[in-house]
């Protein structure tokens, strides 16, 4: 079962395990490219950004981007065109023009605070009544039609909330990225800058102050439950918060983004835990107030307003950052699984499929398909396909595929533009999505991006994906994987400190690190071949290390 690590098209692609780790399922292998493809393609015209689109393909079921051109997108070269005619071209070409004038109504007037506002007020809830209609279904009340509709009737909806949760990138990503850009002008270090958007994402805090609800009802009742049930015998009170909790929360992914990846609600063992949690932990609600004025007093005056209102800007974009994730991506992908669960349990025990986990070998045209009672794919080809993709979770993917691309000089754009692509190779870098030849080669071991100020030390739960770790975590320990969702939110009361392989400064892990004040150093690309299953570790955020002080690990 030879791996060909072959590009996928012309041009320098990226390897980017942010999001997939590795031997993802057919469905997310069309709907990711399909999603960011048309996403990006459709808004990035609007924003004055002058590439047309990013483009994402999967090899040996990894994921890996490229930036796609304007102009010869699919003929690539070695060597930069000549400033002048980069000049020329950029000031005379119609697309290049209209760009041009999208850029600079973008920079003059963001267009963030409307979108941001009807996420609020029309969008958000929109969907949520979308996400809870098709999880109201009951599945087993399905005939194997019914059920084959259903799951199509999800695929459709989740090919749209895919699409608008990159879209969405572009107003919640964007204010955040232009608050750095101007930083990096004024010498202020990223993790200074994301230290002033600690507290702005309301969404993010949220899951914990519902388990602290839930605790608060059961102590009240004066119980010790040892099951969910039980939580919910406590009293009416405990029982109303824990329905409400499970109906947000239940069916969404909260350990990954492929669909092999549980929902929470299959995890009652980790929601009770993360409810008897006695966490009171958080970060100093005045922290970011005072970082922001700290690196007030180190801008030049005269741009202090305009620090000012980038600021309140980047801090009203962060709560859409990571409220978009749950309720466009892992909630109906987490519904799409609940279906395919359903579907694999009929037809392993009609015998169609050998293991009722091979529903997930299905690809979204035989899925529906199969659940109806087509024959093909047959079982023997199901088995392969799983086996296959269990292999491509061991293998170890190179950092970059094909020839590298001549990039552009920057100073021979227009203003507007060089500002927006600055801003979109700003934002690629900060939230970690791979390093372009892999980490520096003088890069101490296990070190990456500190999120807090103090160490904490603790037993390491190591796992390639973060549900293998919940299953053996014990309150207080150090998780240890590859990367982490924004549905995270919803189990993080039961870590003591957080430490991931991919990520930069503005990645998921290191927002959650964050709003909920645990310790945590993200971006250690060496981590999961250092840190062994329960070492004891210390996380120094500060530092941005992390080190082996007991255990059987191999980095000391």
């Amino acid at each position: 079962m030879a791996a060909e690590f072959q590009p996928p098209g012309p041009g320098r692609w990226q390897l980017d395990r942010s999001h997939f780790t590795g031997g993802t399922t057919p469905i997310m292998l069309w709907l990711l490219p399909a999603s960011v493809e048309a996403a990006y393609r459709e808004q990035w015209p609007v924003l004055g950004i002058p590439a047309e689109t990013l483009s994402v393909a999967f090899v040996e079921g990894f994921m890996y981007t490229r930036l796609r051109p304007l102009i010869l997108p699919d003929r690539p070269s070695v060597k930069a065109p000549p400033t002048v005619l980069l000049k020329l071209v950029s000031r005379l070409h119609p697309e290049f023009r209209r760009r041009t004038r999208a850029a600079r109504r973008t920079l003059e007037t963001s267009p963030a605070p409307a979108v941001i506002e009807q996420w609020r007020s029309s969008t958000r809830p929109r969907l949520v009544a979308r996400n809870l209609s098709l999880q109201d279904i009951d599945l087993g009340s399905l005939d194997d039609q019914g059920l084959a509709d259903h799951i199509s009737e999800i695929l459709t909806h989740l090919r749209s909330t895919f699409e608008e949760h990159f879209r969405l990138h572009g107003y919640d990503l964007g204010p955040i990225g232009l608050l750095l850009l101007a930083g990096g002008e004024w010498g202020l270090a990223s993790t200074d800058l994301l230290t002033t958007l600690a507290g702005a994402s309301p969404s993010t805090v949220e899951p914990r102050e519902a388990l602290s609800r839930i605790r608060a009802a059961v102590t009240a009742a004066g119980v010790q439950p040892t099951s969910l049930s039980e939580v919910a015998a406590a009293s009416p009170e405990a029982a109303a918060e824990l329905h409400a909790y499970l109906r947000q929360c239940g069916s969404v992914l909260y350990a990954g983004y492929d669909l092999d990846s549980p929902t929470l609600g299959e995890a009652p063992t980790v929601v009770l835990a993360s409810i008897l949690s006695d966490d009171t932990t958080g970060p100093d609600p005045d922290e970011a107030d005072k970082a922001a004025a700290v690196l007030r007093e180190q801008v030049p005056e005269a741009d202090r307003a305009r620090f000012d209102g980038l600021l309140a800007d980047a801090r009203e974009a962060m709560d859409l950052r990571d409220d978009n994730g749950p309720i466009t991506a892992e909630w109906p992908s987490g519904l799409l699984r609940l279906s395919m669960l359903e579907a694999g349990r009929r037809l392993a025990s009609s015998g169609r499929l050998r293991d009722p986990a091979h529903v997930f070998e299905l690809d979204r045209y035989e899925l529906p398909a199969v659940v109806a009672g087509a024959p093909e794919p047959g079982t023997d080809d199901l088995a392969a396909r799983a086996a296959n993709r269990a292999h491509q979770k061991t293998l170890d993917p190179p950092v970059t595929l094909g020839e590298a691309e001549a990039q552009p000089s920057l100073d021979a754009l227009p203003e507007p533009l060089a500002t927006t692509v600055s801003l979109v190779l700003t934002v690629i870098a900060e939230l970690g999505m791979g390093e372009l030849d892999g980490p520096p080669a003088d890069r101490p071991p296990l070190t990456g991006t500190g999120i807090g100020t103090e160490p904490f030390v603790g037993v390491a739960r190591v796992a390639e994906n973060a549900d293998e770790a919940f299953d053996r975590l014990e309150p207080g320990e150090i998780l240890v994987t590859r990367t982490t969702s924004p549905a995270y939110n919803m189990v993080l009361t039961l870590v003591g400190g957080l430490v991931t392989a991919e990520g930069g400064p503005m990645s998921h892990a290191a927002v959650l690190s964050r709003e909920l004040g645990i310790p945590a150093v993200v971006g250690v690309s060496d981590v999961m071949s250092s840190i062994a299953d329960g070492d004891r570790i210390e996380v120094n955020p500060r530092a941005g290390r992390v080190r082996v002080v007991g255990g059987t690990g191999l980095a000391e």
